[in-house]
């Protein structure tokens, strides 16, 4: 099994591809850049967008898909469009695409009502936007963000910023997107 993970450092902290490989036993690799959005990969002028466009030219089987943490609600339309160029793209390339939902921002952290909204407010967005990103594409959805809101100790999964994932953190994301394709692939 193939898998491209296109994402920023919510993805790369902790090596989230590596934990997803050894699950999987799959091929993980990955379009990776701090603070980067879907949007930025469908520019043809950078170094990243040429990279991503590089990478879905070859064959996978799924192809992970994760926006800056803020940018399905605060850019929302570019959000959907990245979303349907690149799952566009992903299925050309034989891939399912897989929408990767993360977390609000830390409820009483440095980051949190960074931009007007709450823990609660911030999670129910993020879920609805990607939700829709995959039902408009006909993608699938790994929930780590309703995963994080549902834990008994949301707390430990945040690394200390209050933005990025622990060790914990990455290792139940791992697990929801694994347990996700594992469903899909049957």
């Amino acid at each position: 099994m193939k898998i491209l993970m296109i994402g920023n450092s919510y993805t790369f902290f902790n090596d989230l591809p590596g934990l997803l490989a050894k699950k999987l036993g799959a091929e993980v690799r990955g379009n990776l850049k701090g603070g980067a959005s879907l949007i930025d990969r469908l520019d043809p002028a950078s170094e990243l967008g040429q990279e991503c466009m590089k990478l879905l030219s070859e064959k996978w089987d799924y192809v992970v898909l994760q926006d800056h943490s803020r940018g399905p609600v605060v850019r929302s339309e570019d959000f959907y469009r990245a979303a349907a160029e690149l799952c566009a793209l992903a299925r050309k390339a034989g891939a399912v695409p897989v929408f990767y939902s993360t977390w609000a921002y830390q409820k009483g952290g440095p980051t949190g009502n960074a931009f007007g909204m709450d823990y609660g407010e911030m999670y129910r967005a993020l879920s609805a936007a990607y939700a829709k990103a995959a039902s408009d594409n006909g993608g699938l959805v790994a929930e780590v963000g309703k995963a994080f809101y549902e834990s008994d100790d949301v707390d430990a999964l945040f690394d200390p910023d209050g933005s990025h994932p622990s060790p914990a953190g990455t290792e139940l994301a791992a697990s929801v997107m694994a347990e996700v394709i594992r469903r899909n692939a049957g």
